[in-house]
């Protein structure tokens, strides 16, 4: 430390190593009783990809290879983690902090529908109200004991995306996609912006890749051929997932227990989330 530092970094001119630490590290803590591994976050260039679907699903993969996981919501206005879960109830808080929801196979969910009088009404706030409440769900929610939490973002590169990067501490994120020949253009918007958070990127997950003829098993590729492999392999990403399109998956996340449904095709990207902690 310069003997001319004035022990303020936002206005201190010395260049001192004390001062380059303060100004590299803009992460906020969690509340004081939390205890998290690993972040992952679950984004995309569009909406409508399965990011919910994919946070929720590696979140239930994780918890059932023996991890306590967690997901939190960070799509403020477009919230459906709890109704995937089939989670109804409001949180509970009291004078230490806000707790979690628990699911029925122990998953701790936070999403603003949980702090909604109904969890129809809509949520209508500008961008910083809502980066304001992504914090408040990090430093005022008490996560315990969690291996592995999947923040599950808004579609973009906007404020929650860029709250959540500089906020929370990400230990990498998974870029999820569809097989739309638009797929390099929108996966190129994400990694670039993590890249620009120096945040590292674990894959990525195309979503409804396909469909599974019931009579033949003919794979059926509703919106064309995937592009993905070509978009992995020109940023040099792994594929972690071709997931089909599934009715099953989709009828089981309307009645809220999608916790009950089994596939393997999230496995690859469970084990890249997996060895994070080995």
């Amino acid at each position: 430390m310069s003997e001319n530092c004035t022990h303020n970094c936002e206005t201190c001119g010395q260049n001192c190593s004390s001062r380059t630490a303060a100004r590299t590290d803009f992460h906020e803590p969690p509340h004081e009783l939390s205890r998290i591994k690993k972040i992952i976050g679950v984004v995309s260039g569009k909406g409508g990809v399965g990011k919910s679907m994919t946070s929720a699903m590696l979140a239930v993969l994780l918890n059932r290879r023996g991890y306590k996981t967690a997901v939190l919501d960070a799509d403020i206005t477009g919230p459906s983690i709890p109704k995937l879960f089939g989670i109804h109830e409001r949180a509970r808080a009291d004078e230490i902090g806000c707790y979690p929801a628990v699911t029925r196979t122990g998953i701790d969910v936070m999403s603003v529908n949980l702090m909604l009088e109904h969890e129809t009404d809509p949520v209508i706030w500008r961008g910083p109200v809502i980066a304001g409440a992504v914090k408040q769900f990090w430093q005022e929610v008490i996560w315990k004991d969690v291996d592995f939490m999947f923040v599950d973002m808004p579609p973009g590169t906007g404020d929650v995306p860029l709250s959540v990067f500089q906020t929370m501490p990400v230990d990498g994120i998974i870029v999820v996609a569809s097989p739309q020949e638009l797929v390099s253009l929108i996966v190129e918007k994400a990694v670039n912006m993590a890249r620009m958070m120096n945040i590292p990127v674990l894959g990525i997950v195309e979503n409804m890749s396909y469909a599974v003829c019931p009579d033949c098993g003919k794979k059926i590729y509703v919106f064309g051929e995937s592009h993905v492999d070509e978009t992995a392999e020109r940023f040099a990403l792994p594929v972690l997932a071709k997931c089909p399109i599934d009715p099953e998956l989709a009828h089981q996340a309307d009645l809220g227990v999608i916790e009950s449904f089994e596939s393997d095709c999230l496995d690859k990207a469970a084990d890249t989330v997996e060895a994070l902690l080995k």
